[in-house]
């Protein structure tokens, strides 16, 4: 097997006297929204063993997918749902044999810290002192299409649906809580633990939820990049498993 072109200018650069972190490779990441603080906080370390540089673009995944169908210039995808990553498969951008679940999360239902709300269930959304609902838009984005599949399954969607806010993103919507715009939200789990200012009222249990998952894929327009195959070698490990695991996702899907 031939060496990279990348190690060999690395192992010129070694005999020239030169600095690696001259050549260090940049890996542009396109991530769900719900991915920012745990793929920063492991970026932060990976780069400092590796010396190369992850760049992020965080957005929701309907967004990144398209921005990736339109020619971004994105190395790995990591999706918050499954549909996401299939609509990209399918314009023939996906390095199939890379394609795997990272992670699994899970539903809350959130409201402003000042919030007197108690003993909180989701039929609870009906009640008239409840006028606002901020979701992740339910036509688009993974957490609110999650969150639109689980009300529809307890036969409260059509009693609700007037009252929800649309968002961007998963973010947006635990933003317009934090703000008091809705008194209440729903968000995965690993927003709201991050959140100082909206605490949860009630959390969906795994097994009645729908199943929440992450997969990851490189992109075809990165196969030959090494840098990009370490760095999703990289997300699989232990050592970022332990990250993955203190920011709340779950690694058994």
């Amino acid at each position: 097997m031939h060496p990279s072109p990348r190690r060999l200018v690395l192992a010129l650069a070694l005999l020239l006297g030169l600095s690696p972190a001259l050549f260090a490779a940049d890996v542009q990441v396109f991530a769900a929204a719900s991915l920012t603080d745990v793929l920063q906080a492991i970026a932060k370390d990976y780069e400092a063993k590796s010396g190369d540089h992850i760049r992020f673009n965080f957005a929701g995944s309907n967004v990144l997918a398209r921005q990736i169908e339109q020619g971004a210039p994105a190395a790995i995808f990591i999706s918050a749902d499954e549909a996401q990553m299939k609509n990209v498969a399918k314009a023939g951008l996906v390095d199939a044999a890379t394609q795997r679940d990272l992670l699994a999360n899970t539903l809350v239902i959130i409201a402003p810290n000042d919030s007197t709300l108690a003993n909180f269930q989701p039929v609870d959304f009906t009640k008239p002192e409840i006028k606002r609902i901020a979701l992740a838009d339910p036509r688009t984005v993974p957490a609110g299409v999650y969150s639109k599949a689980y009300l529809e399954k307890l036969g409260l969607w059509s009693k609700v649906e007037a009252k929800v806010i649309p968002t961007a993103n998963v973010r947006a919507a635990l933003a317009a809580v934090e703000s008091g715009n809705a008194e209440t939200g729903m968000v995965y789990k690993t927003d709201a633990s991050m959140s100082k200012s909206a605490k949860v009222i009630f959390s969906v249990p795994q097994a009645d939820g729908p199943k929440i998952v992450y997969p990851i894929a490189l992109l075809k327009t990165s196969t030959g990049d090494d840098a990009a195959k370490k760095f999703l070698a990289y997300l699989e490990s232990p050592a970022a498993g332990a990250v993955f695991v203190h920011y709340g996702f779950l690694t058994e899907k």
